[in-house]
C-alpha cells in the first residue's frame, strides 16, 4: 500500500486511486456496451430486412407463414388495385422483387395472325415475361379445373418457360387461341380474369384471307419440311422466308365463304364473351405498318417505354395475287361480296 500514499507535509496526506481498479471498471463498461450496442444492431437488421409480404418457410403449403409487413400500394391508380399484384411463387423467392408489383395478361388470338411475333416483341421488353402458347398441350385445357390450374400456375409465377424472367418481372402473361378451350370454357374464364385481374390483349388480323393463305403454307410446310427438313413455323432469316414463300397454296374456294364466315362469328363471339374484362383490341396490319402503336401495350400494362425489337421474319411479302396458286378462282369466289375487301393490298412491308 506504500505506492498508494504521498506525503507532502506534516498534516497533508493525499490518497491516489488505485490505478489497476479504474482500467478494469472501465474495460467492463467498454465491453457491456458494446455487446449490448451489437444486440440492438442485430434486432434492427431482422425487422428491416424482413421481406415484405406472406411467405412461407419452404415450398410446402402446410408450413407455418412468417409474418411480414404488408407492400405499399399507395402509388396504384384508383379503380386498378386490383390489376396490381404481388405474387408469392412456390419454387423459389422474389427476394427484394418482393414488393414489385406484378400484372397479368392473355394474348388473345387465332393461328397465324402475327402472335408469335408480337410476343417476341413484348418478351424483349426486360420486364415482360410471355410465356408461349401454354394452352397448345391438349391436357391442360381439357376441362375447367384444368385450365384455371394451369393459369393459377403462370400468375403465381411458377410457370417456366425460356421467357420467363421470375422474380423481376412486371407483366406476366401468354398467349392462347381461341379454339384452345377459350372460347368453349368463356364464362368460367371471364370469371377468373375479372377476379385475378387479368388483362386481355386481343390480337386479329383484317385481312383472313391473308391469314387462311398463312395457315395453309404453314400446315404444307409441317410434312414437306422445306427448310432442310425441317419445319418451322417462324424464320429469323431473309434466306429462309425467301424458302418458305415458294410454296403457294391452293384455295379450296367451294368452302372458302363459310370458312371466312365462320373465323369473323369466332372472333366476334370472343369479343362480346370478354366485354367485362379490362382489354385491349390489336389488329396485326396496324403494328406492321405502324410501330408506335407497341406503345399503347406498354401504357396498357403500365409498363416503361422502351423500343422493342424481334429477330423473326416475315415470310409472305408479295401481293395476295403472286400467293396463291389459284388466284383467278379465288378472286370470282370473293368479287363482289363482303369480302371482297381482301382482294386488296391492306399494308405495305
Amino acid at each position: 500500500m506504500a505506492e498508494d500514499f504521498c506525503v507532502f507535509g506534516k498534516d497533508q496526506i493525499i490518497i491516489k486511486p488505485p490505478k489497476k481498479s479504474l482500467v478494469a471498471t472501465r474495460m467492463v463498461l467498454l465491453l457491456f456496451a458494446t455487446v449490448f450496442g451489437i444486440y440492438i444492431f442485430s434486432m434492427c437488421l431482422k425487422q428491416i430486412g424482413t421481406p415484405i409480404s406472406s411467405d412461407y418457410v419452404d415450398h410446402n403449403y402446410s408450413q407455418v407463414p412468417l409474418v411480414r409487413w404488408p407492400c405499399h400500394t399507395s402509388f396504384i391508380p384508383p379503380g386498378e388495385d386490383s390489376y396490381v399484384h404481388f405474387p408469392k411463387p412456390l419454387t423459389y423467392s422474389r427476394n427484394e422483387c418482393s414488393c414489385h408489383p406484378v400484372r397479368f395478361f392473355a394474348i388473345l388470338s387465332t393461328q397465324r395472325s402475327g402472335s408469335g411475333w408480337f410476343e417476341t416483341l413484348l418478351n424483349s421488353h426486360i420486364n415482360v415475361s410471355s410465356n408461349g402458347e401454354i394452352f397448345s398441350a391438349k391436357e391442360r385445357r381439357s376441362n375447367a379445373t384444368a385450365i384455371i390450374e394451369t393459369l393459377d400456375k403462370v400468375y403465381n409465377l411458377d410457370w417456366y418457360s425460356s421467357a420467363s424472367k421470375n422474380e423481376c418481372s412486371a407483366a406476366v402473361g401468354f398467349k392462347w387461341m381461341l379454339n384452345q378451350g377459350l372460347v368453349e370454357h368463356h364464362k368460367e374464364i371471364v370469371e377468373y380474369f375479372n377476379r385475378r385481374g387479368v388483362s386481355a390483349i386481343f390480337l386479329f388480323r383484317k385481312n383472313h384471307l391473308r391469314r387462311l393463305v398463312s395457315v395453309l403454307a404453314n400446315s404444307f410446310d409441317r410434312s414437306a419440311k422445306l427448310l432442310n427438313g425441317t419445319h418451322k413455323s417462324h424464320v429469323h432469316s431473309p434466306t429462309e422466308a425467301e424458302v418458305l414463300a415458294t410454296y403457294k397454296p391452293k384455295v379450296n374456294t367451294t368452302v372458302l365463304l363459310q370458312d371466312l364466315k365462320d373465323l369473323e362469328e369466332r372472333t366476334t363471339n370472343a369479343l362480346d364473351y370478354f366485354k367485362s374484362t379490362r382489354h385491349i383490341i390489336l389488329y396485326y396490319e396496324d403494328l406492321v405498318s405502324n410501330r408506335t402503336k407497341l406503345m399503347d401495350i406498354l401504357d396498357f400494362l403500365r409498363l416503361p417505354q422502351r423500343k422493342l425489337e424481334s429477330r423473326q421474319v416475315k415470310i409472305h411479302t408479295k401481293p395476295l395475287s403472286a400467293q396463291v396458286d389459284n388466284w383467278d378462282d379465288v378472286y370470282k369466289t370473293l368479287n363482289g361480296t363482303h369480302y371482297e375487301i381482301f382482294l386488296g393490298s391492306d399494308y405495305h412491308i
